[in-house]
């Protein structure tokens, strides 16, 4: 159940900025004999992003590596804009709002991890998958049921959806 104040924040949502590895990814790192990296994304997570667009809400990458793989999936998957390479993703905030036209209570965010806290700490609505650590699940405003790479963004679109448009899970 979500209390009416969370419910408030999901209503607000008018963009969602995301990280990669440990979010939009179970958080390994595979590597080919010959030093190339593959990642594993989920598509349910890809569909979240399309359904989001749809209603008009951006999905942003904002992620410290610098990787063509998340390249060729953003790309991929419709994503606004891919940020790579930002070590202080909280300064990518002020942009995104500018940019966009946007109040900080209308960004959510979901991050996993130490280099996400400030990010997570500043936006209208943070948000961890299950598997997140210990500090950014204690700021955030909420914990997906699903772990990293596996449905926790989907869950983030549906209740922005759900909350905003009063819509019903479409897994088509």
């Amino acid at each position: 159940m979500i209390s009416k104040l969370l419910l408030k924040k999901f209503q607000k949502i008018k963009l969602v900025l995301t990280d990669v590895d440990g979010v939009l990814t179970d958080g390994g790192m595979y590597y080919t004999k010959d030093g190339d990296t593959m990642k594993r994304f989920f598509v349910r997570d890809g569909m979240g992003v399309n359904l989001l667009k749809k209603e008009g809400i951006p999905t942003i990458i904002v992620t410290k590596e610098k990787n063509i793989v998340t390249k060729k999936w953003s790309d991929n998957m419709n994503i606004e804009k891919l940020y790579q390479g930002i070590i202080k993703k909280e300064d990518i905030l002020e942009k995104v709002c500018k940019d966009y036209g946007l109040q900080t209570e209308e960004i959510a965010y979901i991050g996993d991890d130490v280099n996400d806290l400030e990010l997570l700490k500043r936006v209208g609505l943070s948000v961890t998958p299950f598997d997140a650590s210990d500090d950014a699940i204690k700021i955030s405003d909420y914990k997906s049921k699903y772990n990293s790479g596996n449905g926790a963004f989907r869950e983030l679109a549906d209740l922005i959806l759900l909350t905003q448009n009063n819509k019903q899970k479409n897994y088509s």
